[in-house]
């Protein structure tokens, strides 16, 4: 194991020594979402001095940048008689967690009190063009200085995604950009931190099924639990703009999933007055993709010479875990967890299943569901 802690500003630059002497290390990735974590240390005066607000923890794994992004709980301290200097636990996250603090504005060239009524569409574009455009134009290089996040640039291209089409109003910016990378191709996106700048990147997660397989015949897996639900949405009924008239209504559906389980329909309200380029199509579609049948496949993982977390696989690849001998399931990886401490080395475990694959408690789910509905009704 090999896991060096970095202080730096926001700028990049390193603050002091590396966070030496951590007790515990905690973090976790997700697919298409910010990640968490947390370190636990002793308070020592020079450590203290560099947890301040606007810094970022750099976690790297054996030579490797693991994760990277700002503190958001810095200082966490706790002191008990005799138990000198204290303890001192810091919450962080990826790089971003900076976009997901952005709304798509109509216009975003124009200031706040300057937007239209209208709404920001992108039409018939590769699906990669139009994710980087929405964070260029809100918080990277292209947006407002005002907005302009600290040296976040877009990555090059990678080529990648199928045509599809956008419509967005004030809706949470990452929300928007996973609705897109849905429906143009299955497209993940990450923030990368390079020597001078974090770049935002767009990617096509691979299909390693017959290369990243975890079994307890190939001793790379120590435990496994499965699970699989019914699905929350087979028939996407989606509406668009009640501004519109006549209303348009646009039916989404799973035939196969309704097949299999049964019917189970949910209204989804649209930002665009109409499907002319697909819009609604996109939303039912999204929504299809979060409500198919769960399945929950949590792995402990082990890192092999051949097959390691980060490396030979990540965030969005599509594995092969072996529940018992015989019974095969392949899906995508949704997250990955690493935990370690200097007396019990490294645990990585991997969350592999639907969008709805999760860890979450029920609750947080569905704020967030509310979230992104009150989202909508903000936005008419």
């Amino acid at each position: 194991m090999a896991i060096q802690l970095l202080i730096t500003d926001e700028d990049l630059a390193v603050q002091g020594d590396p966070l030496a002497s951590w007790t515990s290390v905690d973090v976790t990735r997700r697919f298409n979402e910010p990640a968490s974590g947390s370190v636990t240390l002793p308070a020592d005066d020079a450590v203290m001095e560099q947890l301040q607000p606007g810094a970022r923890l750099v976690v790297i794994r054996d030579g490797t940048i693991w994760c990277a992004g700002p503190l958001e709980i810095p200082q966490d301290y706790t002191w008990t008689v005799g138990a000198d200097p204290g303890e001192v636990t810091l919450y962080f996250s990826d790089d971003l967690v900076r976009p997901a603090g952005y709304l798509t504005w109509p216009d975003p060239a124009a200031a706040w009190s300057a937007q239209p009524d209208t709404h920001r569409q992108i039409t018939s574009t590769n699906a990669e063009t139009i994710i980087r455009t929405l964070i260029s134009e809100n918080c990277g290089p292209g947006a407002l200085t005002a907005r302009q996040i600290p040296n976040l640039a877009l990555a090059a291209a990678a080529g990648v995604g199928t045509t599809t089409s956008v419509s967005t109003r004030f809706e949470g910016l990452l929300e928007t950009c996973r609705r897109v990378a849905i429906d143009g191709g299955g497209l993940g996106f990450h923030t990368r931190q390079t020597a001078t700048e974090v770049e935002f990147e767009v990617y096509q997660p691979a299909d390693l099924t017959a290369t990243a397989r975890f079994s307890r015949g190939l001793g790379n897996l120590r435990a496994v639990t499965y699970k699989q639900s019914a699905p929350t949405v087979t028939h996407a009924l989606v509406t668009g703009s009640d501004q519109a008239t006549p209303r348009t209504y646009v039916e989404v559906d799973d035939s196969a999933a309704a097949s299999a389980w049964w019917r189970v329909e949910k209204l989804i309200s649209a930002s665009a007055d109409d499907d002319t380029n697909g819009e609604l199509t996109q939303e039912g579609t999204a929504a299809l993709a979060e409500g198919a049948a769960p399945v929950e496949l949590a792995t402990v993982t082990v890192d092999t010479p051949d097959l390691r977390a980060g490396v030979d696989f990540d965030l969005g690849d599509r594995v092969t875990v072996e529940l018992r001998s015989g019974l095969e399931v392949t899906d995508l990886v949704r997250s990955i967890h690493l935990q370690a401490t200097p007396n019990s080395g490294e645990y990585v475990s991997s969350l592999v299943g639907s969008p709805e694959a999760t860890s979450d408690p029920q609750m947080v789910r569905l704020v967030r569901e509310l979230g992104r509905r009150l989202g909508r009704l903000e936005a008419r």
